[in-house]
């Protein structure tokens, strides 16, 4: 970029916010729970991507938080997915916080609700396209509406709404892929919800045509208004998870107090392995 960006480093939503100088982006990564996580801040981020788009090379971004960190540990194919990532971004304050604990400080968390209304305004700062995939009937829609609300200049490549289980039609999975192929963005928001959306991107993000993309899983709901965010102090304190599994208890209560559970096993082990070999974890 030419010096210029997003002038909040929590991913600012403001229509204004997208001025200020962009930080050279940090190529080494923080490994935690086995995961190689990138040690950026959100103006590197927006760099890293940029630099992608202009060279035209193509790749995609992974956001771990709690649930992906089990999901990594239980699923050959998720995990396969997140090591093909140029980026992996903390979504969640616990893997902030663990981070901190383990003495490796990641910068902060970039979860995928922030990341699309902020990488909208950098993209309409500088010509990007951007194709909205997935989500719920209609929040892809809402969200459009909203972010061109804030940033006019935003150049919407297009939306596509795949029918539930496309990825095991080969023709529903195709015209899938064609519909983002046609539109050639700049970046594209997939919001499959984990574990699919990971390995789908991984296995298609070639074939799509787009130069970035992003899983978000569900930002398009949080973003449109659709479901109710957690309030900033909710968040900070790490219990944005107990506000929507209050808000979705049908949905997320398995997620939640049964899948993650192992989370606190891989905590300790994370702690007894540290213990037994301290080192850097750092990589360049």
């Amino acid at each position: 970029m030419d010096g210029k960006g997003p002038s909040q480093e929590n991913g600012g939503h403001g229509r204004h916010a997208v001025r200020a100088t962009l930080m050279t982006p940090k190529s080494e990564t923080v490994e935690i729970f086995e995961i190689p996580i990138s040690r950026i801040s959100f103006s590197g981020v927006c760099q890293a991507i940029h630099d992608r788009i202009e060279r035209r090379d193509p790749g995609y971004i992974v956001t771990p938080n709690v649930d992906h960190v089990c999901t990594y540990h239980r699923n050959d194919d998720f995990r396969q997915a997140y090591t093909g990532a140029f980026l992996v971004l903390p979504d969640g304050t616990p893997i902030i916080w663990a981070s901190w604990l383990f003495g490796r400080p990641l910068p902060q968390k970039l979860s995928g609700s922030d990341l699309v209304p902020a990488l909208c305004g950098v993209a309409a700062e500088y010509g990007h396209s951007v194709f909205f995939f997935g989500g719920t009937r209609g929040a892809a829609e809402r969200t459009v509406d909203k972010l061109k609300a804030n940033y006019p200049g935003l150049r919407v490549a297009g939306i596509y709404w795949p029918p539930y289980g496309f990825e095991k039609d080969p023709d529903e999975n195709q015209r899938a892929i064609d519909a983002v192929r046609v539109a050639q963005p700049d970046i594209c928001f997939l919001a499959l919800g984990s574990p699919k959306q990971e390995i789908w991107m991984a296995r298609h993000y070639q074939d799509l045509g787009a130069i970035i993309s992003i899983g978000v899983g569900g930002a398009f709901e949080l973003v449109s208004g659709k479901v109710r965010r957690a309030p900033n102090w909710v968040q900070e304190i790490g219990f944005e998870w107990l506000w929507r599994l209050a808000h979705e208890p049908r949905r997320l209560w398995h997620r939640y107090l049964v899948d993650d559970l192992v989370f606190f096993k891989l905590l300790w082990e994370e702690y007894r392995r540290r213990r037994a070999a301290p080192s850097t974890h750092i990589s360049g």
